[in-house]
């Protein structure tokens, strides 16, 4: 397959809307969308009568923003309080197809419709094409991920390898050994992979055969695009989204920012007041997407960023994310997966031994690397910490341990020292 055939086309009509049409398609989606949701989610209508908003004068996009947004970490209270995850579902679980476990910790439900997560689109603009054999590194087990991107690439007639995270060597050997042509995965992981694979005498160009990869889950910056690039011979673009709503947005060939997914509706809102801003200003993510199954209607995502509408070269039409620019609050997300103080905290609880503890992010070779420092006197209880952290939050840090009154008075729980050159 020729590279013009992978960076050319578009998959759905709904990507080159002009503005009239793409602004009356939303209305129409809203509209259906909150008087459903109204009508079958006790958490909507609650919501919805607190705020006195009545659905029936919904006119015009800009009527959504007297709703009240929900922050992402209201969802682990939220889901707690009764049935239907706290009613914030329109349907019984047993209707749905799969429900997944996410940290914080969040249940994150699928429903049986087509194309659910929504990334078919995304996975199209990054290059996937029929044939393609995409070998998986993201989770199968509890987390949505693995299970949510096998779905556009069968969508496209793409073969997939579940391979999961880890067992590096395996992951090379499947790669060679089959010819795998696609990569879905972090970043981060992928240059773990180019170079073990190099340590091991492997020429990436010659004895592996990657020719597209959609990454997501961290940061990816442009210096690791043209590393990883250069290094395979391949397209490499991103895509964004939570496993809340799916997708939000995806690059095309041109890199020109985050196409926004035609499954949903976003808003750039000031963090504290959720008040939508001006295009160009850098505010929090505000996503509603078009699911009635689970409204999670202006659902903050913490990710701060800005609305670009200049044209694109690649002819979609749809309005782009110019880039996720930072976090809201001090969660992190940290090789794909958010990690949030208060769980930490959970484990920290265990050990009496611990005083005081404090994670510093960093990404040595574009890798992130965890290291969570604890203050104790006597302490002998590495293992079973490790243990019980990669339990609760799905990732192993580097642990230190160090003498009471190491760390400095004030002190931020998570420290992210990650640069993206």
């Amino acid at each position: 397959m020729t590279r013009k055939d992978r960076t050319e086309g578009i998959y759905s009509r709904r990507e080159v809307l002009d503005e009239s049409e793409r602004r009356q398609y939303c209305q129409l989606q809203l509209k259906e969308l909150l008087s459903y949701a109204y009508r079958y989610s006790e958490d909507v209508k609650k919501r919805f009568d607190r705020a006195q908003f009545n659905v029936d004068k919904f006119r015009v996009l800009n009527d959504l923003k007297h709703i009240p947004i929900i922050k992402k970490k209201e969802l682990i209270f939220l889901q707690s309080m009764g049935p239907r995850l706290g009613g914030l579902l329109t349907k019984d679980l047993g209707e749905l197809q799969r429900v997944f476990l996410s940290p914080g910790p969040i249940f994150d439900p699928e429903d049986r419709s087509e194309d659910y997560w929504g990334w078919t689109e995304g996975f199209y603009a990054a290059g996937f094409r029929s044939g393609d054999l995409a070998q998986i590194t993201f989770n199968y087990h509890l987390a949505p991920a693995g299970l949510m991107f096998e779905e556009p690439l069968r969508n496209l007639s793409c073969a997939v390898v579940p391979a999961g995270p880890g067992n590096t060597n395996s992951q090379i050997e499947i790669m060679q050994k089959l010819r795998v042509t696609g990569y879905v995965g972090t970043p981060s992981y992928l240059m773990h992979l180019a170079q073990k694979a190099e340590e091991a005498g492997l020429s990436l160009r010659k004895d592996l055969f990657l020719e597209v990869a959609f990454v997501t889950g961290e940061k990816f910056s442009e210096k690791m695009r043209s590393t990883l690039e250069k290094k395979f011979d391949c397209i490499m673009r991103q895509g964004y989204g939570t496993a809340d709503v799916g997708c939000i947005g995806y690059e095309c060939f041109h890199k020109s920012g985050l196409h926004l997914s035609n499954r949903a509706y976003v808003e750039i809102c000031h963090p504290d007041t959720g008040i939508p801003l001006k295009d160009g200003e850098v505010g929090e993510i505000v996503v509603t997407a078009f699911n009635r199954t689970y409204p999670l209607i202006r659902l903050a995502t913490g990710d701060l960023g800005y609305l670009d509408r200049t044209p694109c070269a690649c002819g979609r039409t749809s309005p782009r994310l110019g880039g996720i620019v930072g976090r809201v609050d001090t969660t992190a997300r940290i090789k794909g997966m958010f990690v949030y103080p208060h769980q930490v905290e959970q484990v920290m609880a265990r050990f009496e031994e611990v005083k005081r503890w404090q994670i510093e992010v960093t990404n040595p070779g574009g890798i992130d690397e965890m290291i969570l420092s604890i203050e104790a006197g006597q302490f002998n209880q590495e293992e079973e910490l490790l243990h019980l952290f990669r339990e609760k939050i799905k990732l192993r840090p580097i642990l230190k341990v160090l003498a009471p009154g190491t760390l400095p008075p004030q002190i931020r729980p998570i420290e992210d020292k990650r640069t993206w050159d």
